[in-house]
């Protein structure tokens, strides 16, 4: 196991700890996300979880946690997923999974969110990871042109470009699409975070703002504790 793989499974070991019986537990997307899931399956907890995703849901009933849809459950007590990037006030670019919009209304209608990650993932200024923007598959192309609009509003001169894998569009679970917009260097993520949103066609983008309530990051000499 790399040390990187290491440090994930060590932030998702530390997670499953906050979780106590009787909870509704949000499960995030990805590789670290993933060993929260397995971490959590060992502990035999009683609790109903609502996941993010087709695979992590699949991963998680093969564990034996009860799932859960969104909206059946009340609100979410405690949800735990991973970023990929974690900037100042844990600001998080989301979505390299392909799974940001589901994380995001999962991580919205939770009392309280923690993020998990692997020491790479700190940065000084979000941007160096491909921002993910999801888009309806109906007209893509007009609004990967107005979302060039938008990024030129917050001082970002980069062209979007389609997700593809396999000579194919990348699909969402939802059968959207995701373009992902290389920046940089994100120096306004609230702005720019609301001139994606006024796009029409835009259904989601993987900045998460003002939702992570502590993050969990695994290194070298173990698990440390970031607040906003």
């Amino acid at each position: 196991m790399s040390d990187a793989e290491a440090q994930k499974r060590a932030a998702g070991e530390a997670a499953a700890r906050l979780v106590e019986s009787g909870m509704v537990v949000g499960l995030g997307t990805g590789s670290t996300a993933a060993w929260f899931v397995k971490a959590l399956g060992a502990r035999g907890l009683d609790i109903t979880c609502v996941a993010t995703s087709t695979a992590t849901a699949q991963l998680a009933a093969g564990l034996g946690l009860t799932i859960a849809e969104l909206g059946d459950t009340g609100e979410i007590d405690l949800t735990v997923d991973g970023a990929d990037e974690i900037g100042p006030g844990l600001s998080l670019i989301k979505g390299g999974g392909g799974a940001l919009l589901r994380e995001k209304l999962v991580w919205e209608a939770s009392r309280r969110c923690v993020v998990i990650a692997d020491a790479a993932k700190t940065v000084t200024t979000l941007g160096r990871f491909p921002l993910p923007i999801e888009v309806v598959a109906f007209g893509h192309k007009i609004t990967a042109l107005r979302i060039c609009d938008a990024l030129s509003e917050c001082d970002i001169g980069v062209a979007p470009r389609l997700r593809m894998r396999d000579g194919q569009p990348v699909r969402t679970d939802g059968g959207n699409l995701i373009y992902d917009a290389a920046c940089g260097r994100i120096e306004e993520p609230a702005a720019l975070a609301s001139s994606l949103k006024s796009v029409t066609g835009v259904v989601e983008h993987g900045l998460f703002l003002d939702l992570a309530e502590q993050a969990l990051i695994g290194g070298a000499s173990g698990v440390i504790t970031l607040d906003p």
